[in-house]
């Protein structure tokens, strides 16, 4: 009987092929289906990126990983005239609306020339980093950091050592020297390379990531490596019913463009304020003089609740990055 590490390979191939391989879970599901983003949980994410490309002097917004156009969508009602562009794995969604463009990206986080949509736009990223696959690394018994394997069904070994390029990103950015057994880390530089290579094609354009992210003084010894299915975290295994993510080293990202004019890492609680969105409750006047006006603006509060709470969206890490145009102020 073949072994079970016959059948077992770095996970980061495993969660690729599980992903954006030809039946991977982001070709076949619709990532609203599994789990929910800012941008399902209320159009204010894109009233304040609309705000955002107006005040930095853009005319469009291109959305990376834009799953079904949901995000594009709000776009459209909230911010008339902008140019719209979607990127992802799959054809165009026909619920996107007519007026957006739509662009193939057929590699996955590999992404294709964008034929120059990327200029003179806003850039969004968002919860696109934590589904660029990566290599997981684990401490062995003897200290020694060891590439993680897996078979297709979640078992897990541990293989060879990580090549040097890897080895030299863990030593700049999660250092694991002395760490215990089981120590892990998830190496954030195909992350660098996918975010770069997208700033690259974006002349004169402010790009934003959001995203789980961490920090060189806050990252987990354990890693962040989950799966999610029909809205629920799961363990993540590589056999394509469940999406697979782990956190972004953030600060290791802003790093990794050295061509950019400014670069603002901050909450998304602080971005948000400062471009306008507020969850304060509406006066208790307006509940009788406008009743319709009252739980429309009730409503809009309790969504802003839920983008700006510290301990749920608001907590995610914007990467604010331009390549030319003058960014507002997103930090207090």
């Amino acid at each position: 009987m073949p072994s079970t590490r016959a059948h077992s390979r770095p996970f980061e191939h495993a969660w690729h092929d599980a992903l954006y391989g030809p039946k991977g879970f982001y070709r076949t599901a619709a990532p609203v289906e599994h789990f929910r983003t800012s941008a399902h949980a209320s159009p204010l994410l894109a009233k304040a990126l609309a705000r955002l490309a107006r005040e930095c002097g853009l005319s469009g917004v291109v959305d990376i990983g834009s799953g079904r156009g949901e995000l594009l969508n709000a776009l459209a009602d909230v911010g008339p005239g902008l140019e719209l562009v979607g990127v992802d794995v799959v054809p165009r969604p026909t619920s996107l609306l007519p007026s957006a463009r739509w662009v193939d990206s057929p590699g996955g986080p590999d992404l294709p020339d964008l034929g120059g949509a990327a200029e003179g736009a806003l850039v969004v990223a968002n919860e696109w980093l934590d589904d660029v696959p990566c290599p997981v690394l684990q401490v062995d018994d003897r200290g020694r950091l060891r590439v993680v394997h897996t078979t297709r069904e979640g078992s897990q070994t541990l293989g060879d050592p990580p090549t040097a390029p890897d080895l030299e990103w863990v030593r700049r950015w999660w250092p694991v020297d002395g760490a215990p057994p089981g120590t892990r880390v998830e190496v954030g530089r195909s992350r660098d390379l996918a975010w770069a290579s997208l700033v690259r094609q974006a002349h004169n354009s402010v790009l934003v990531a959001i995203d789980y992210a961490h920090h060189a003084a806050s990252r987990p010894p354990t890693g962040t490596l989950v799966g999610f299915r029909a809205g629920r975290q799961v363990a993540p295994v590589p056999d394509r019913s469940c999406d697979i993510t782990a956190h972004v080293a953030m600060d290791a990202v802003a790093e990794a463009t050295p061509d950019v004019t400014s670069s603002v890492l901050t909450t998304q609680r602080e971005a948000l304020q400062l471009l306008g969105i507020t969850a304060e409750p509406p006066p208790h006047a307006l509940a009788t003089q406008n009743p319709t006006a009252y739980l429309a603006a009730l409503a809009n509060a309790g969504e802003a609740g839920e983008l700006l709470a510290r301990d749920g969206l608001g907590g995610f890490v914007w990467l604010v990055q331009s390549r030319g145009p003058q960014v507002p102020p997103l930090c207090p």
